[in-house]
């Protein structure tokens, strides 16, 4: 399988706050890191709003950076983790 046409599976509002929650950012951090507004942040986690393709891969590519590993949904639902050093 070659990763040029590989799509990551899509992260959840939930697994948003926890990514934040576990390498201790809050929505500030991530707005300045990923360049998405605060606003904006708010409601994607709140799922208010369906958010735009391209702000959902930031906030991703940003989070991911920082060490979080997105977990896809299972039997037992979606989650995050913290990659090791």
């Amino acid at each position: 399988m070659t990763t040029e046409n590989y799509t990551k599976p899509a992260i959840v509002k939930e697994q948003i706050r926890a990514a934040r929650a576990l390498i201790g950012w809050t929505r500030d951090d991530l707005s300045r890191e990923s360049g998405v507004p605060v606003r904006t942040l708010a409601d994607l986690e709140m799922g208010s709003r369906e958010p735009r393709k391209a702000t959902v891969e930031k906030v991703r590519a940003t989070l991911e950076a920082a060490g979080v590993i997105f977990i896809p949904a299972n039997l037992d639902g979606e989650g995050v983790r913290r990659r090791r050093p």
